[in-house]
């Protein structure tokens, strides 16, 4: 597939199909998100793969505290109240997720989350030229410490998630703005 007509096919995938994804291609997806430009050549991200159990348990994470009345707050804040429990549903129907931790560093949040946000979106792009459907998750970061705790990574920040599986739904492009509402030439 053309780099262009994979950007415009790029969807975000929230049902998917019952089907196992090789080790090798996600082994892919990572290659190609390490290889993601990073400020100072920093890269700061760690990708650790969930299946099955784990995977389930950190959506049951998400479900237990949603109604915790201190993330509820935060979430209103965001506007992520109703996308919760739609989200946990997702990770437990997606054969793979991917979690995104980086490590603290006050100086470095913003070079960092930038940065990591480009290896996402080489994994999201990789995924579509390769049939795969991809959701990039954030309200994973409502309960990132619980979920970092689960899998061994409490010296760590869960910056965000990523679904991986074969799609079992071809969603209509979504509304974008056009380039002359986000270009200007001074």
């Amino acid at each position: 597939m053309e780099l262009k007509e994979t950007i415009k096919n790029r969807r975000s995938i929230r049902k998917y199909k019952n089907s196992k994804i090789s080790k090798e291609i996600i082994d892919d997806l990572i290659d190609c998100a390490r290889l993601a430009p990073s400020a100072k050549n920093r890269q700061p991200w760690k990708f650790v793969i969930v299946t099955d159990t784990i995977k389930n348990k950190i959506a049951d994470i998400m479900l237990e505290k949603k109604n915790n009345e201190k993330i509820n707050l935060e979430r209103q804040i965001y506007n992520a109240n109703s996308s919760v429990k739609a989200t946990a549903k997702i990770m437990k129907e997606a054969p793979i997720l991917i979690l995104v931790l980086k490590e603290y560093e006050n100086n470095w949040i913003i070079g960092d989350s930038l940065s990591i946000g480009g290896a996402i979106e080489h994994i999201c792009l990789r995924a579509t030229d390769l049939g795969l459907g991809s959701l990039w998750i954030r309200d994973i970061v409502y309960t990132q410490k619980d979920i970092a705790k689960l899998i061994g990574y409490e010296n760590m920040e869960l910056i965000s998630a990523i679904s991986i599986g074969y799609p079992d739904e071809n969603p209509k492009p979504r509304p974008r703005k056009g380039l002359n509402e986000v270009l200007e030439w001074l």
